[in-house]
């Protein structure tokens, strides 16, 4: 079990980037959650067996048809324990 945190920043918001991210953490068993930015980025807290979390990452990096990914900076950070994936919306901040 792994967890990180990703910064994604580019063209992110406003092309269903969290629900892209979503859909892909439901496809890849990982738990966590995606939210928009106040600064316009995407982040992500993501955990997952190893190979599953590398697979989701790399469509996190890719992103919806209509993004443009133009950083994508990901932190290790101590496993959490989450029970599901859920998008958090601008209340969440």
């Amino acid at each position: 079990m792994k967890r990180v945190r990703l910064i994604i920043g580019g063209r992110v918001q406003g092309v269903g980037f969290r629900y892209f991210v979503k859909q892909n953490a439901l496809k890849y068993d990982v738990k966590g959650f995606v939210k928009n930015t106040p600064g316009g980025n995407v982040e992500v807290d993501a955990e997952g067996e190893m190979a599953n979390l590398d697979r989701f990452l790399e469509k996190c990096r890719q992103g919806p048809p209509q993004s443009e990914v133009d950083s994508f900076q990901i932190h290790d950070v101590p496993v959490y324990g989450y029970t599901r994936f859920r998008i958090r919306h601008c209340e969440d901040y």
